[in-house]
């Protein structure tokens, strides 16, 4: 009979592997480091009472005489027939070989110490009370903002120097010194380079040896501006998936991101990062501690990463700007507590100093005292942002009264809706750390899904603004670790029900949220339609790093292409291209037409649709569609009424189960 010390062996075993495993492989959850500790200290306490009472060679025998059969097993040891493959795999001991009962053994200890290293060696080794860095944040037609970092005294002042890059032999300008740097600002500041000319390359230099390069915006009204290409994403942990091997600060998406940029055209090159939250994970796998310095390490951490400078020098992520927004795990994981209760003060501070001085301006109309202001908006070309902070003003979701933006920027978001375009710019682009759709099912009510009400007012802008401006509303997010296109037709345009198919393109306001940049994806399926709000386009849920490149540019389309006659119409195009793991996978096209007049005099049948924007189009898809509404139709089918009822219970019950989960290891964004 099986000893209850060999059961404990053999279970313990199993869990220091498994949980191993997907802790620096798959999800890295803080409920994973005490049960590999934990059940690593069963493990060596249990063998080492079975090894320590040796098995011997034959099994004890109650009679005298030799060839007895009445023979008895002593309690507890090892089998003499344990075979080599239930050592190894099993981590049970071995009675023939010690060199086999010692590997399984360790075994379990070096993936226990491998947990240790990936949640321990950046921490510990890593610091970075001395980086000194400079990067470029959001850059106009003549100005750009710089961030820079200088904890040595012995290299202040701080002279910012610019020159144009096409002009190397020329004069550098200097733009201003920097005397004083210290602790209140974690020994940041920002510069801002003024006197810029327009759609010119740029480098600078800091007295420090500190360099880099940027492109200023275009002119609004000439030529370049009619185009723009940025990339999008969210969400970044370094060196996961884990590999012992790695810098522990390097972040493998962002090499990714570069090397795949660096092939791009040069009329593809992005001209701004907009990276939508989670640029820290402060408690994951493990928060050791919430005061301001723990905050402030986290990203010296990021910023001390030698992936910021892979690839070539003409091609680097640290000179690609960045803008910012807020999310949760740069606070405390589904953060709903309003920008007073600790630890968002703590949190706060260095997000202001590293991101927030570098970011866009704020909305001319911001409805609050300006310098408690996190939202931004700006224009760059045919496009105008406005950058959502979904964390700091929030309250409870779901209740009665909950409020995902606050007052003030509520009202500064309508008014920027509301409010007509320059000429040449033909998209409003809202982005928000968090979707926009309801359609996730693992963590809703941490999303816009717990502020319904609040949507609802903000998308009824949205659509009036598409039908009275004659402009193109585009939602971007992050967050999920996912990728969801979704689109929110406006219920004035009175749709078909073929119309709102799921996993098909159409008509109504999209929304792209993707994410991680370089994070764990989830191994299960948390995104499905449910009703004819919120129709869903694409869901690619693989892939540890996916980013967004969205590039505008005027093209020509036809209004109506489904029509006898379609009508070519010069427009401004939208195309988005979703890269996973490096490569291009998806992509679509929106397009906002520029002659009123031939979308009037257009063939077309329904006087009510030429008032339109026209309908998104998929120009690729190289991934099979795994919604659960295509895997489950293509098994049941449409027919029976009953199979669908049993189905959506059955998935309720699986959302639910999976949200409690992921809620419990805090890493539902």
């Amino acid at each position: 009979m099986t000893s209850l010390r060999r059961i404990a062996v053999a279970t313990s075993s199993a869990t220091i592997r498994l949980t191993a495993f997907m802790f620096l492989r798959w999800i890295p959850g803080h409920h994973f480091v005490p049960l590999i500790f934990t059940s690593l200290v069963v493990y060596l306490s249990s063998i080492a009472s079975l090894v320590g009472n040796p098995q011997p060679r034959e099994y004890q025998t109650n009679g005298a005489q030799k060839g007895s059969t009445n023979r008895k097993q002593v309690p507890g040891q090892a089998k003499a027939g344990d075979s080599v493959l239930k050592t190894l795999f099993g981590g049970l001991p071995h009675a023939g070989s010690k060199l086999l009962t010692r590997t399984t053994i360790v075994i379990n200890i070096v993936l226990a110490l491998l947990a240790l290293d990936f949640l321990t060696r950046g921490y510990l080794l890593y610091p970075n009370d001395n980086i000194a860095f400079s990067r470029i944040g959001y850059v106009s037609p003549t100005t750009a903002n710089l961030v820079l970092r200088e904890p040595n005294s012995a290299h202040l002042p701080v002279t910012v120097m610019y020159q144009e890059s096409a002009d190397s032999s020329g004069d550098w300008y200097e733009e201003g010194i920097v005397y004083k740097l210290d602790n209140s600002t974690d020994f940041t500041t920002a510069v801002t380079i003024n006197d810029l000319k327009p759609s010119t390359q740029y480098r600078y230099l800091l007295s420090n040896n500190k360099s880099g390069t940027f492109i200023t915006a275009p002119e609004p009204g000439y030529p370049e501006a009619s185009r723009l290409s940025f990339v999008t994403s969210s969400c970044l942990k370094p060196n996961f998936p884990y590999n012992i091997l790695s810098h522990p600060l390097r972040v493998p998406g962002l090499e990714q991101m570069t090397e795949a940029l660096a092939k791009l055209p040069e009329l593809l090159r992005p001209a701004f990062m907009l990276f939508l939250g989670d640029f820290i994970y402060i408690d994951v796998p493990y928060r050791f501690g919430s005061s301001m310095s723990h905050y402030r390490s986290e990203y010296r951490r990021i910023y001390s990463s030698p992936s910021w400078s892979h690839g070539s020098t003409d091609n680097r992520a640290i000179d690609l700007p960045w803008l910012h927004t807020l999310d949760d795990h740069e606070i405390e994981n589904d953060w709903s507590q309003g920008n007073k209760t600790s630890p968002y003060p703590e949190a706060a501070d260095p997000f202001i100093h590293y991101h927030v001085r570098a970011n866009p301006p704020i909305p001319t109309t911001p409805f609050a005292q300006p310098d408690n202001v996190t939202y931004f908006s700006f224009a760059n070309g045919p496009a105008s942002f406005f950058m959502l902070d979904t964390r700091t003003y929030r309250t409870e979701p779901s209740q009665e009264n909950s409020t995902i933006l606050g007052h003030a920027q509520l009202q500064s978001l309508l008014t920027y809706i509301s409010t007509p375009e320059q000429p040449g710019i033909h998209w409003k682009i809202i982005s928000s750390s968090v979707p926009f759709t309801k359609n996730w099912h693992v963590g809703t009510t941490d999303t816009w899904g717990g502020f319904l009400g609040e949507r609802r007012t903000v998308f009824e802008a949205m659509w009036r603004a598409e039908r009275d401006l004659g402009i193109r509303v585009i939602l971007l997010s992050g967050d999920r670790h996912e990728f969801g296109a979704t689109r929110f037709p406006d219920p004035a345009l009175n749709l078909s029900i073929k119309d709102l198919q799921p996993n098909t393109p159409g008509t109504g306001l999209h929304e792209f949220s993707v994410g991680p940049l370089s994070m764990f994806y989830l191994p299960i399926r948390t995104y499905r339609q449910t009703d004819n709000e919120d129709v869903a386009v694409k869901y690619v849920p693989e892939g540890n790093s996916k980013f967004g490149l969205i590039d505008i540019a005027d093209d020509v389309e036809d209004v109506d292409p489904d029509a006898e006659a379609p009508v070519p119409v010069r427009s401004s195009v939208l195309t988005y291209s979703l890269y996973v793991d490096g490569e291009v996978v998806w992509r679509y096209r929106l397009s906002v037409p520029l002659d009123r007049d031939a979308v009037a005099h257009a063939s077309l049948t329904d006087s009510d649709k030429a008032s339109r924007l026209p309908s998104g189009r998929v120009l690729e898809d190289k991934l099979p569609d795994l919604s659960w509404n295509a895997v489950l139709g293509s098994v049941v089918g449409r027919v029976p009424e009953l199979s669908k009822w049993v189905v959506g219970r059955c998935q309720d019950t699986y959302f639910d189960l999976a949200g409690r989960v992921l809620k419990a290891e805090r890493l539902i964004d």
